[in-house]
């Protein structure tokens, strides 16, 4: 469900904006009657990371030292 609050009546009653938003109301702030930003509640996912799970998807050249050429490209000699 979405509701439409006028900035002026958020700034009072922002505390009570944020619970509604937790609870998976979706608020819409306004300015001067337009629609200006969105409240609602952040994704609880958390994304758990997995090293190596792409194994072999670097090449050993990547470890090998750059040509003087490319050195001075990055060093900007």
């Amino acid at each position: 469900m979405q509701k439409i609050i006028n900035v002026h009546e958020a700034k009072t009653h922002l505390s009570r904006l944020i619970e509604q938003a937790h609870a998976g109301e979706e608020i819409i702030l306004a300015k001067s009657g337009r629609p200006y930003a969105r409240l609602m509640p952040l994704d609880d996912k958390t994304v758990t990371r997995q090293p190596g799970r792409l194994p072999g998807t670097v090449d050993e050249a990547f470890f090998e030292p750059l040509p003087e050429s490319e050195l001075i490209g990055w060093e900007g000699r």
